[in-house]
């Protein structure tokens, strides 16, 4: 029997009267990198929130792991990054960072390492002592970021993660997302940029909670017999697909 990564099944989330998440089944495996793909207010945020235990399903249920959330003892191996930019402004860039291995227990010769790593990726060396309220919001999304994966997390979900960020860190961000799978890290990722949807190894297509298709980005195109994602999301929701 297949071990999945993440595994959700019938899962339901409600706000009030506003059904966000409906009936919503889907799998990951190990390594792959997934797309949540659908306009604002179709259930992507929502979808990441649950499978990262911050909410809990009025239906249904998700496994990470092996191991249903929400559960303590999932969250040192999931790495989380909102929409919001998660730092704290009036800590320095290097605070931020240790404050979040710290909360990880990682050893300050582990935290020390990788925050030499993550901030030569992020191009954030030369900002190490500046207040993250000084920081531009391209910056602060670099950091959020850094303070994301300074654990070393199994699986990754990021809600918008290259939003406000400047194309060629956009490119390396999905580069580094590769690398990645090739050690075994899972990513889920929610983004409107379609040429990033491409590069996923799977997307979900959801629309009003629910999955409308599931697939590799270039087998859903010939599928619809079209040339770009946004043709295949509205084959699928005229029911021409």
């Amino acid at each position: 029997m297949q071990d999945y990564v993440v595994e959700a099944r019938g899962l339901v989330r409600r706000y009030g009267d506003l059904v966000a998440v409906d009936g919503l089944d889907f799998i990951v495996e190990k390594g792959e990198v997934y797309g949540l793909i659908g306009p604002n207010g179709s259930g992507k945020t929502t979808i990441i929130k649950l499978v990262c235990g911050l909410l809990k399903p009025h239906a249904g249920s998700v496994n990470v792991l092996g191991m249903q959330v929400p559960d303590p003892n999932i969250s040192h191996q999931i790495g989380y990054m909102p929409q919001e930019i998660a730092i704290y402004p009036d800590l320095t860039v290097h605070d931020n960072v240790r404050f979040f291995g710290e909360v990880y227990g990682l050893s300050k010769k582990e935290i020390e390492k990788r925050e030499e790593e993550l901030l030569d990726f992020a191009g954030l060396t030369e900002k190490r002592n500046a207040l993250a309220s000084t920081l531009s919001g391209g910056l602060k999304h670099r950091l959020s970021f850094a303070c994301t994966f300074v654990h070393t997390p199994k699986v990754l979900l990021l809600d918008e993660p290259t939003v406000g960020v400047d194309p060629e860190l956009r490119f390396s961000f999905w580069e580094y997302f590769y690398d990645l799978r090739k050690k075994g890290v899972t990513t889920i990722i929610t983004t409107h940029y379609m040429d990033e949807a491409r590069k996923c190894t799977r997307v979900g297509l959801i629309r009003q909670g629910k999955m409308v298709a599931e697939d590799h980005p270039k087998k859903l195109m010939e599928r619809t017999g079209t040339d770009s994602l946004e043709d295949v999301f509205l084959a699928f929701c005229r029911g021409e697909a």
